[in-house]
This record gives C-alpha cells, structure tokens and sequence, in this order.
C-alpha cells in the first residue's frame, strides 16, 4: 500500500465505543463545551509518551510544537462542538489542511483522535495500543507533536487530537 505522506490518517479509534459503555453521567451540566490552548506541560507530555514508544523502536524523538499543539486544540474543539469523533474538520478535509492553513509546511502530517472519559494518561495509553494509532506514534519521518483536548457539553467526555508532523 503506498500512502500520501501529506495525506496520511490513522483509523477511527474504538476509544469512542469505549466511551458508550461507560454509566451516563450525572454531573450537572449548562450545555458549554470547554476549549482551552494546550499548556507546556500537557503538551510535554504527549511528546515524552511517543518519545518513549519511539525509543524502544529504535526512532529519533519528536519535539513537542506549540503551533502543532494549537492545530490539534482547534480540531479538539471543533470535535466537541459538533459531539462527533471525526478526522474532518467544521471547514476542513484533514490534519494536513489544517496544519498548512496555519503556516506548517508539512512534509507528513498525521493524526490520532479520541472520545471518551479519559484522562491525559489514558488516552496516551490508547493510542500505544491501537495498532493503527502506534502506527502515527511510529512514522520515522515524524519531527514534531502538539496534542490539544476539549470538554465535550455534557461536561464529562474528552474529545483529543493529536499531530504528528514534519516540515519540507
């Protein structure tokens, strides 16, 4: 199979079929979806987890990239305004889009989503066993990561995104 690398997108995760097993939640809720940048530190740390599955790989380490980081918050956000899991965006077909709308010239981009009541760790975790989301963990072409989360309305699930990118 030849792939796009400008084009490349990791399959659905079953992490949203997960979240539908989960108890409703009680948690009282106004209906606002909350959508916040992406610290340093929630962003370092997305890096340090792919930087440790690519290590037992044998693969250069990615840079945690604010740029990258603010793309995959956007994409988080726009996510849990619509409460849809999806890698198309409100106004875009694709990460690639939407790291180039932003100035990223990207050579490989690619994308790892998530919903659910799950926390940063979790989430990570996931991604590392899911052979299709590793996958995007383990493209050696990859130079830079940005991660990014938002609270869905019903004020419990999480929807996350994140890039795994590399400039011409």
């Amino acid at each position: 199979m030849t792939l796009k690398p400008s084009r490349l997108i990791a399959p659905i995760s079953l992490l949203a079929l997960v979240a539908c097993t989960q108890a409703p939640s009680t948690a009282p809720t106004d209906g606002a979806v909350s959508c916040k940048p992406t610290n340093a530190v929630l962003n370092a740390t997305g890096a340090n987890a792919t930087n440790r599955a690519r290590s037992a790989a044998g693969l250069p380490q990615v840079r945690a990239n604010s740029l990258l980081a603010q793309v995959a918050a956007d994409h988080a956000c726009d996510m849990a305004r619509r409460g849809q899991m999806t890698h198309s965006g409100s106004a875009t077909s694709g990460p690639a889009e939407r790291v180039k709308a932003r100035g990223y010239d990207t050579r490989i981009t690619a994308e790892n989503i998530a919903a659910g009541p799950f926390d940063t760790d979790r989430v990570l975790m996931e991604w590392q066993k899911s052979p299709g989301h590793r996958a995007n963990l383990l493209l050696p072409q990859v130079k830079e990561f940005g991660i990014g989360r938002a609270i869905g309305a019903d004020g419990r699930t999480q929807y996350w995104a994140a890039v795994y990118a590399a400039e011409k």
